[in-house]
């Protein structure tokens, strides 16, 4: 009999990922949750318009409500045909252009009044009541007495995008400048730089954050200021062609107007989305998940 003990099977070790792994695995997730996140996005908005067209088909009047078949081809007819006033294209480059406009004249005024008296407590105590009861009064009410004031044109429609963009940007200015860290502002004029500096070199950047995000607001409200101002008296643009949809009871052409408008809105995003990327690359990201900085 063999007095040798049979050797033990050796312990198995832990395989241990390579970083390379983890960042792979890492980034199959995340496209896996896109691709399902686009595919249940897909699935909502086929389920909508199906359950709209067979409605619109079997149980209400199409005339009024009309559905996805006819607004698909009041779409196509504008693009290739162009609508009864003109290209759609050069109806299309009346209102961005209006909205263009009267964004950068409302972000820009929005900024500076927003950083100074948002600087100057005393200014802002004087100009508290006004600035209220400004914002107070109905856009739709000023779009009237804009086109009475300035006529069908090109003004009248900027003046309004620039009234509603105008507090958007205002608010989120006057905000971030009230919010930015007081020793920072200290020690800058401790060490002797003035007023101007420290607008430019702390104020402004502490308060980029807030500005790019109400731009995000701010664009939309253009775009619908520019709708608004050409609904209440204009000679071309979208909101024109809303006006005309409905006078003729033209449910699929108001549809269509609005889903145009929703597209240039997006697409807007989009850029100001990735601006708003470029110029805040330098902050810090925050982990979704810790709640921690992640360098």
């Amino acid at each position: 009999m063999s007095l040798e003990t049979p050797a033990a099977p050796a312990a198995s070790l832990p395989v241990l990922e390579t970083e390379q792994d983890i960042l792979t695995r890492a980034k199959r997730a995340s496209s896996r949750r896109r691709r399902n996140t686009w595919l249940l996005r897909l699935a909502l908005v086929v389920a909508w318009l199906g359950s709209w067209e067979l409605t619109a088909t079997y149980w209400i009047d199409p005339f009024f409500y009309s559905k996805p078949s006819r607004i698909w081809q009041r779409l196509v007819e504008w693009v290739t045909s162009g609508t009864d006033f003109g290209s759609l294209w050069y109806q299309l480059w009346v209102t961005v252009e209006e909205a263009l406009i009267g964004f950068a004249i409302g972000a820009v005024a929005g900024v500076i009044l927003g950083v100074v008296l948002g600087r100057s407590q005393y200014l802002a105590d004087v100009l508290a009541p006004f600035i209220k009861a400004a914002n107070a009064v109905p856009r739709i009410v000023l779009a009237s007495l804009f086109v009475i004031w300035f006529g069908l044109g090109l003004a009248s429609k900027v003046a309004t995008v620039v009234v509603l963009v105008f507090f958007v940007v205002f608010f989120n200015a006057f905000t971030g400048a009230r919010e930015v860290d007081r020793n920072l502002i200290d020690n800058a004029r401790i060490l002797g730089a003035g007023r101007m500096q420290v607008i430019k070199a702390i104020v402004l950047p502490s308060a980029t954050s807030w500005i790019l995000s109400s731009l995000h607001t701010a664009f939309g409200f253009a775009l619908i200021g520019a709708v608004v101002g050409e609904y209440a008296g204009s000679k071309a643009g979208i909101g024109f062609l809303i006006s005309n949809a409905q006078g003729t009871f033209d449910s699929a052409g108001i549809y269509a107007a609005m889903i145009i408008i929703t597209v240039v809105a997006l697409v807007a995003e989009w850029g100001i989305g990735n601006l708003e990327n470029r110029l805040l690359r330098w902050r810090p990201s925050m982990s979704a998940s810790s709640g921690q900085t992640v360098i």
